[in-house]
């Protein structure tokens, strides 16, 4: 996406030039699956597909936001009254911005005129690769430099956690708006979710890169089973609690786990929590064969990730276990698996980088014999957070 291209679209909509230009990315999970609302470590990055937006200030407290990718919405028109901030409105895209403007405003940012806002993003609609978060931060960002506000970067992700759990209403945590605004190119981010210590990893694949696969099934995760997913393990953590003191899941090592599963009641909760703990537990052993480039263990683990999420966590479906466990038969595969939400979205496959058009090819023709319609691939560029776009870029 060109800043001319954006430039182009914002003119043809408010009939002026714009401003300013930005972007914010999406983002994939290496390992560290719905482990983020358990207390456990996340290895996300962020990616160059993303959001953009081309904006100018108002002279008026009036907000007009258009998206490109939901052009049948027309422009939508909000000003600053505060009982236009205050509740959602259906399942409008605006709600992300309006929730990211509401609780700024709450938390002290001083805000007195609208703008105009352009939007348009190349992240596959529904496909899991986070962008809600990527249009949340993305204003973030816009807020913060329209109107010189000074919000720490956890801050601000904590802001767009926020705006999911209490404005949208999805009981998500904070791995994706973290991986979204803390994104550093090349790298990815090694996060204890219980603590919000973080460091960037070096991501050294090396002759391997990430082949992102569309299933082309959409996932809402709000009308899914992931608040289901969410409050049993809660529940599986309330009756290990009953016996050993431990703050969360991800507290607990393999070992204390099986020790103390005996106090879990049902297979299904048992399976969730135990999911939430070896999982975590293989993002450090994840590390661990990074640091000492042992990148086929690595791989495995990957692919280990898959197993639990499909056996344990049951969120991946017929459409994703085919991409993953065909991934695996290829050559030149390291590892893959599901992330996101589960049901649907994407997975993604470590592939090296001479056998990427012939793993394209036979992954894509067995997905579309099984599931009756084709995939999509994309190799994943790991990319900075949000930033300012300059003209020429």
């Amino acid at each position: 996406m060109s800043v001319q291209s954006l430039e182009n679209g914002y003119k043809s909509i408010f009939k002026e030039s714009p401003a300013h230009f930005y972007f914010a990315p999406g983002r994939i999970n290496l390992i560290g699956e719905h482990t983020d609302y358990n207390g456990g470590r996340v290895f996300p990055c962020a990616i160059s597909l993303g959001t953009f937006a081309a904006v100018k200030p108002r002279t008026d407290n009036e907000f007009h936001l258009y998206s490109k990718n939901f052009a049948d919405q027309g422009v939508q028109v909000s000003t600053l009254e505060t009982s236009e901030i205050q509740e959602k409105v259906g399942n409008m895209w605006t709600n992300y911005p309006k929730g990211m403007l509401r609780y700024l405003m709450e938390d002290g940012a001083k805000i007195t005129t609208g703008l105009n806002v352009y939007i348009v993003g190349n992240l596959p609609d529904g496909a899991g690769l986070s962008s809600s978060a990527s249009l949340e931060m993305l204003f973030g960002k816009i807020f913060q430099d329209e109107f010189q506000l000074q919000v720490d970067p956890i801050d601000m992700v904590k802001t767009g956690v926020k705006v999911e759990n209490q404005f949208i209403g999805l009981n998500s945590g904070i791995m994706d708006q973290f991986a979204v605004e803390m994104g550093k190119k090349d790298n990815a981010v090694l996060l204890d979710t219980n603590t919000l210590k973080y460091e960037h990893v070096p991501l050294k694949l090396g002759n391997h890169v990430i082949i992102i696969m569309n299933t082309n099934k959409r996932r809402e995760l709000a009308d899914s089973k992931y608040n289901e997913h969410r409050q049993q393990c809660d529940e599986a953590l309330k009756q290990l609690q009953t016996g050993i003191d431990t703050p969360t899941l991800g507290a607990l090592d393999k070992e204390t786990f099986d020790e103390y599963a005996y106090l879990i009641q049902s297979e299904p909760l048992l399976k969730r929590a135990r999911h939430a703990v070896f999982e975590n537990q293989r993002v450090g052993e994840a590390m661990t064969a990074l640091r000492d480039q042992d990148l086929a263990k690595f791989g495995r683990l990957v692919n280990a990730s898959h197993v639990s999420l499909q056996y344990d966590f049951d969120v991946t479906g017929k459409e994703l276990d085919t991409l993953a466990h065909t991934a695996w038969q290829q050559p030149g595969v390291l590892g893959a698996r599901m992330i996101g939400g589960g049901y649907g979205g994407c997975a993604i496959a470590i592939v090296e980088k001479d056998q990427v058009a012939a793993f394209e090819a036979e992954v894509g023709k067995v997905y579309k014999e099984k599931i009756g319609y084709a995939a999509d691939f994309y190799v994943a560029e790991i990319a900075d957070g949000p930033t300012q776009l300059r003209r020429g870029k």
